[in-house]
């Protein structure tokens, strides 16, 4: 895996997710929209933890300056 986010790419997915998941806990799991709120939150943070996102490599997109 080749990183391809930039660095403030990632920084704003990490902070978008974690309101997504904070917010979705808030709903709580048993409701539909904190269950997506979180499972989406929870890749966002990933995907700008680890900087690589699968859709943008699908995409051929590369936000990252070499």
């Amino acid at each position: 895996m080749v990183m391809n986010q930039s660095s403030i790419d990632r920084v704003v997915r990490v902070m978008a997710g974690s309101v997504g998941v904070f917010t979705g806990l808030g709903l709580g799991l048993g409701s539909m929209p904190g269950a997506l709120l979180i499972a989406t939150g929870l890749v966002a943070v990933l995907t700008g933890v680890i900087g690589f996102c699968p859709l943008y490599a699908f995409l051929r997109i590369n936000t990252r300056k070499v």
